[in-house]
C-alpha cells in the first residue's frame, strides 16, 4: 500500500526540520564565512587569519568545553571568570615575586583551580546550595583572594622565556595554544561521549532523582564537573599570562559571556537541546569568526558586544526550542 501524500509530505517536513535543527547553525556559520570573505577578500579568507582566529579562540575553547561538563548536569558555574583572574595573579606572584620555578608554579595554580571547583561542588552538591548563587558568590571571594595576593599591581616583566613559550611558541607551524585547546577538547569529548562517567553525567542532567535511584553517585559526579571547570579556568589564566607577558587585575571577567554563549550555541548543533563538546567547539569558532570579521569591518567595540549579547540570547532560546522538540 502506498503511503498517503499527506504522510509523505509530513515526513519530508520533519526531515527538513531535523536537518535545520541539527545543522542550521553550521549553515549560518558557512554563510557568515562567505560574507566576511566577500567583504574582505584580501585579508579574511587567508591561512594567516585562520590561525589568528584559532589562536585567539583557544582560551575560550578550553573554558567552554570545561563549562560544558557542568551544564550537561544542569548546574551553573559563574565563578570561572574570577578563577581565571586568580590563576593569572597567582602564577605571576609565584614566578615574579616569589621566584618560584614556573613548573611548580603551574602545578600549584592548577591545584588551586581544582580546590576552588571542589569547594563549589561540595557546597552545591552536598550542602544543597543553588549553583547560580553559590558560584556567583564564590567568584567574588576568588577576586578578593586575587587582589589580596597581588595587591592589584600590574606587572609587565620578570617572566622567564621558557614560561612565555608555553603560549607564544609554535608546534608544527601552529601556536601552542591551539594544540593545548585541541587536546583538552578531545579529552572532554571522550569523557562525555565515550565513557561510562559521561553517560552518567548526561543521565544526571536528564533527571537527577532518577539517576540517584538507579545507583549513580550524583553528588560525587557533580563535584567532578565543578573541579573540571576550575582546572580549565586555571589553565586559561596561565595561558593568558604566558601569552601577554604581563598581568593585570581581574583579567578573566571578559571570558564569562563568550564561554556561556559558545556552550548554548553548541546546544543548537548536532544534538539540539543537548549540551555537547563538538557543538561547543563550533560555537567558540563561530563567535571567534564573528568578532574577527566585525573588527576587520571596522565596527566599534560596543557593536561587537551588542552582537555577542544578542547571539547569547538567541542561543539560549534556540537551545530551549530544540529541547522542547526533542
Amino acid at each position: 500500500m502506498r503511503p498517503a501524500k499527506g504522510a509523505t509530505a509530513k515526513r519530508r517536513n520533519l526531515s527538513l526540520g531535523n536537518i535545520a535543527g541539527k545543522y542550521g547553525l553550521l549553515i549560518f556559520f558557512g554563510a557568515v564565512l562567505i560574507g566576511f570573505s566577500l567583504a574582505r577578500p584580501n585579508t579574511f579568507p587567508t591561512g594567516e587569519n585562520a590561525e589568528s582566529i584559532l589562536t585567539l579562540a583557544a582560551p575560550s575553547l578550553i573554558m567552554a568545553v570545561g563549562l560544558t561538563v557542568v551544564l550537561v548536569m544542569q548546574d551553573f558555574d559563574l565563578s570561572f571568570g574570577a578563577m581565571i583572574g586568580l590563576a593569572g595573579g597567582a602564577v605571576t606572584t609565584f614566578i615574579v615575586t616569589d621566584h618560584m620555578g614556573f613548573a611548580l608554579a603551574i602545578i600549584l595554580v592548577i591545584l588551586m583551580g581544582a580546590a576552588a571547583g571542589l569547594l563549589n561542588g561540595f557546597m552545591v552538591s552536598y550542602l544543597g546550595g543553588n549553583s547560580f548563587i553559590i558560584t556567583l558568590a564564590m567568584g567574588t571571594v576568588l577576586t578578593g583572594v586575587e587582589f589580596a595576593l597581588t595587591k592589584q599591581a600590574t606587572i609587565y616583566s620578570g617572566f622567564p622565556p621558557t614560561f612565555l613559550k608555553i603560549a607564544q611558541g609554535t608546534f608544527l607551524g601552529l601556536n601552542n595554544q591551539i594544540w593545548i585547546a585541541f587536546v583538552i577538547a578531545v579529552l572532554m569529548w571522550a569523557l562525555l561521549d565515550r565513557t561510562e562517567l559521561g553517560r552518567y553525567m548526561y543521565a544526571i542532567g536528564g533527571n537527577q532523582e532518577a539517576a540517584r535511584l538507579s545507583g549513580i553517585r550524583v553528588k560525587a559526579f557533580r563535584v567532578i564537573g565543578f573541579i573540571l571547570v576550575g582546572v580549565a579556568a586555571a589553565v586559561v589564566g596561565i595561558l593568558l599570562i604566558s601569552l601577554s607577558s604581563s598581568y593585570s587585575p581581574n583579567g578573566g571577567a571578559s571570558y564569562l559571556l563568550p564561554a556561556f554563549a559558545a556552550v548554548f550555541l553548541g546546544a543548537a548543533v548536532f544534538r539540539p537541546g543537548e549540551f555537547n563538546v563538538p557543538g561547543t567547539v563550533v560555537g567558540v569558532l563561530f563567535l571567534g569568526v564573528i568578532q574577527t570579521g566585525l573588527v576587520m569591518l571596522n565596527f566599534e567595540t560596543y557593536v561587537i558586544n551588542l552582537v555577542q549579547g544578542g547571539i547569547l540570547i538567541a542561543a539560549v532560546l534556540i537551545s530551549r526550542l530544540g529541547a522542547a522538540k526533542a
